[in-house]
């Protein structure tokens, strides 16, 4: 009970420790060429998974990752945590911070880069053969659900390390983004779980199940930001508080694993109890704190189960034999086009100049991160198939490439992000300078 043999342990051991060092070397690479780290650690289950190695040398590839009966559960269990930690992480990267005109731009751009994308992907589902691509769930009315949200997603975590590589997180056009992308997605998150409980409930739809989750789902996100905040507020720093006083770290991670737990007997999905976990920890406690808790979460989260969960959704694609090039690209100039065109017009609308609302369109356009997490809940719940699957994980990989790059040229170039950060000096954090400073200290 509760333990494996040693061999077992060895080989599990020896197939994570590779696929660990091969997220973190391409994701390396990756950030070298200035492309987004999330593409080098998904290149990594590509190389070492059926797209490549299982293609080429499938013995090698199953002796490796299926070498006995329960590894491809461990695997899993991982890819699980690192789906919370990015979701966690995620939460404490939301913006709390905002003067009267940032409030009204943020607001009318997720209203503006939400219903109009969402009601053009959801028309769009009609446009296409969904039959083919129907998970086991057989649900087209839940997949209709899942291709309007891939065409509103838009990804904190990705948008906010670009943001950090260019130097430009403390900018007024950072702030609205990443604020804009996480209320984004909490409604997103909202759809999804309503799209999980149909595929779940074998498709019986009725107006009473709609009101029912969406109910349950604005519910938990009310009770967690009241219970939550006043958790995190008032019963965090005192001395009665043993276990924040054990381990703080242990403390924050426990509530999140709880309200995770929660969300998903609630059939919310428990990545939105990490999220919100995430938000009201951001939002509750003294800055100094805060920052601190991401740092602590980011170390172990970013060194270990983030790079296994994007590199395991590698693992699962197989470029070879399930994915059609000509039907992806029609779906990301579908996506892509559709959601920069909607947060351009509604900028325009806010009285933003062209560029302004140009640089906000690209921006809001990276799916990343939560956009590789909608696939993956949508093909685990049987949603999607896996050729969808890898249309979708290949979507937000490409379209978390296309504002990295616009962004590093606006920057270089010394071009306004937008008004308010005139005069912009980048706050860069250079890891070269602090491996040489480690060394030198030794």
């Amino acid at each position: 009970m509760f333990s494996l043999t040693g061999a077992e342990i060895s080989h599990f051991l020896l197939a994570m420790g590779c696929l660990l060092a091969t997220a973190h070397l391409l994701g390396f690479l990756a950030e070298r060429i200035f492309i987004p780290r999330v593409i080098g650690e998904v290149a990594a289950g590509l190389v070492l998974g059926p797209t490549l190695l299982g293609h080429f040398f499938p013995d090698a590839f199953k002796w490796l990752f299926l070498g006995f009966p329960t590894e491809d559960k461990l695997f899993g269990l991982l890819y699980q945590f690192g789906l919370l930690m990015l979701m966690f992480t995620s939460g404490l990267k939301f913006q709390t911070r905002f003067n009267k005109d940032d409030v009204k731009l943020t607001s009318a751009l997720v209203i503006g880069a939400t219903i109009p994308a969402f009601i053009v992907g959801w028309f769009a589902a009609d446009l296409f053969n969904l039959t083919p691509y129907l998970g086991t769930a057989n649900n087209p009315l839940a997949m209709k659900i899942v291709i309007a949200i891939s065409i509103a997603i838009t990804s904190i975590p990705v948008i906010s390390k670009i943001f950090n590589d260019l130097g430009i997180m403390h900018t007024r056009f950072a702030k609205i983004v990443i604020a804009c992308a996480g209320i984004h997605d909490i409604l997103l998150w909202v759809a999804l779980g309503f799209a999980t409980a149909l595929a779940s409930q074998g498709g019986v739809f009725t107006v009473g199940t709609a009101f029912k989750s969406v109910g349950i789902s604005f519910a938990f996100i009310f009770g967690t930001f009241v219970i939550g905040y006043i958790l995190f507020k008032r019963l965090t720093i005192i001395k009665q508080n043993l276990l924040f006083r054990s381990s703080n770290l242990g403390y924050f991670l426990f509530i999140m694993f709880i309200l995770a737990s929660i969300a998903g007997n609630l059939h919310v999905e428990t990545i939105f109890g990490a999220l919100l976990a995430g938000i009201v920890a951001k939002v509750a406690l003294p800055k100094p704190m805060s920052e601190r808790l991401e740092q602590g979460v980011s170390n172990i989260s970013f060194s270990w189960f983030i790079p296994i969960y994007f590199a395991t959704v590698g693992l699962q694609l197989d470029l070879v034999r399930h994915f059609s090039p000509l039907f992806f690209l029609v779906y990301f100039l579908l996506a892509t086009l559709t959601q920069t065109l909607a947060v351009y017009l509604t900028s325009r609308a806010m009285k933003q100049d062209r560029f302004t609302s140009f640089n906000l369109g690209v921006a809001i356009n990276d799916r990343g991160g939560p956009g590789i997490v909608l696939s993956s809940v949508a093909y685990t719940t049987g949603i999607i198939n896996q050729e969808f699957f890898a249309i979708l994980v290949m979507l937000a990989l490409v379209t978390s490439w296309i504002p990295g790059t616009w962004l590093r040229i606006v920057v270089n170039k010394g071009w306004r992000l937008m008004p308010g950060d005139e005069n912009l000096v980048p706050h860069k954090i250079n890891e070269d300078d602090k491996v040489r400073s480690i060394n030198q200290s030794v």
